[in-house]
């Protein structure tokens, strides 16, 4: 038997608004091509950046009472290399100590290719689900877990979040209370403004995208369309590097043989962002030469602090672990409906010229909960 029943309740309200049409709340361009919303046309007005400043700034105790923890399982891939999925549990499990509500952990652990087991592990809690109050989902890939998340959603017998979209998919029966992740689209646009800032109008760049698809096409794509329209940037060649090193190594050396005139040097990842620098470095040209990252992850830090790269667009890393504490509480205290349905993680800039003193500042309040570095795993 559940322990809260306003997390029925709201899920109940959704599920009828859903199934009323109410969403979406608007349309924006390219809806009729896309089989998915994105986050303008479902948030209400003001609720993601209010969510935005409570997760940027401390903890405000829970205000109810608890007679035992809430349960909350996690299904998600979080046996794969990436540090993603341990961040954000580290991130939700800390703020909600910090918020004084007492918790317990169920973890159902996959790897990222693992599909069949996550929808094992999908079915299993969805039957068990008077064990749970919460439950969050980390698809191992959005439509092919589509099922499992209209599943797990339709389940009144706890709330559903889901980590790492914010591509809600229209054809869902039921949609999960609130999906939480970082946007490439949002990052861009930050980006295009802190650009066309430094650098002005009439620009030529190259790039180095990334692989054709939804990720690329916002990191790359909205980034290049907001520039040219904006300032008027010619974009002279465009490179795709797969994400790989090794790509923005033979992109970048490409461009400075082939387009000296391009004075950026786009990057779609990390990893496309540290062989860019490489070959720069070789060919002595790291100074001539304006680089970007994505990610605001350790290696690009660094290579700011060396000189070699200049600007990313950094992800305060830990905002969706603390936001899913945030949403809980919220629903804990009857507020479910002040959420965004689908929350944003903060992304500002990092550049060089910041001090080093400015850009530890900026990597410890991205990392607050989880911590600078390395985690050890």
């Amino acid at each position: 038997m559940r322990l809260l029943t306003t997390s029925a309740l709201v899920a109940t309200v959704a599920s009828a608004a859903f199934a009323d049409g109410h969403l979406p709340l608007k349309k924006l361009p390219g809806f009729d091509e896309r089989d998915y919303w994105v986050p303008g046309e479902v948030n209400a007005e003001g609720k993601l950046e209010a969510m935005q400043a409570v997760v940027g700034t401390g903890a405000v105790p829970f205000a109810g009472t608890q007679d035992a923890p809430i349960q909350i399982a996690l299904i998600y891939p979080s046996a794969d290399v990436s540090d993603f999925w341990a961040r954000n549990y580290l991130a939700m499990t800390k703020r909600l100590e910090q918020l004084g509500i007492q918790y317990e952990t169920t973890e159902f652990a996959s790897r990222q290719i693992e599909h069949s087991l996550q929808s094992t592990y999908a079915a299993q809690v969805s039957q068990d689900a008077d064990l749970y109050d919460y439950v969050i989902f980390g698809p191992s890939e959005l439509a092919t877990q589509g099922d499992n998340i209209d599943k797990l959603a339709g389940n009144d017998g706890f709330s559903t979040y889901v980590w790492a979209f914010h591509t809600p998919l229209k054809y869902l029966s039921n949609q999960p209370d609130v999906w939480f992740d970082f946007s490439s689209a949002a990052g861009a646009l930050t980006m295009c403004d802190y650009m066309i800032g430094r650098l002005g109008e009439g620009v030529t760049m190259a790039m180095n995208r990334g692989i054709p698809g939804i990720t690329d096409n916002q990191r790359s794509g909205d980034f290049k369309a907001c520039v040219e329209e904006k300032a008027g940037w010619t974009t002279i060649y465009e490179h795709y590097g797969q994400y790989t090193r090794e790509g923005g190594f033979d992109g970048t050396s490409l461009i400075m043989q082939a387009y000296p005139e391009a004075t950026i040097v786009h990057n779609a990842n990390t990893a496309m962002a540290m062989g860019s620098v490489e070959a720069q470095v070789a060919m002595g040209k790291e100074k001539e030469i304006f680089s970007t990252g994505w990610g605001g992850t350790g290696l690009e830090l660094e290579a700011i602090r060396n000189g070699e790269l200049d600007a990313t667009p950094m992800r305060m890393g830990d905002d969706v672990g603390a936001a899913t504490a945030e949403a809980i509480k919220a629903d804990m205290e009857g507020r479910g409906d002040e959420l965004p349905f689908v929350f944003l993680g903060r992304i500002t800039v990092a550049h060089d010229q910041m001090s080093a003193a400015e850009i530890d500042a900026l990597e410890q309040e991205a990392f607050r909960f989880s911590g600078v570095g390395a985690l050890d795993r």
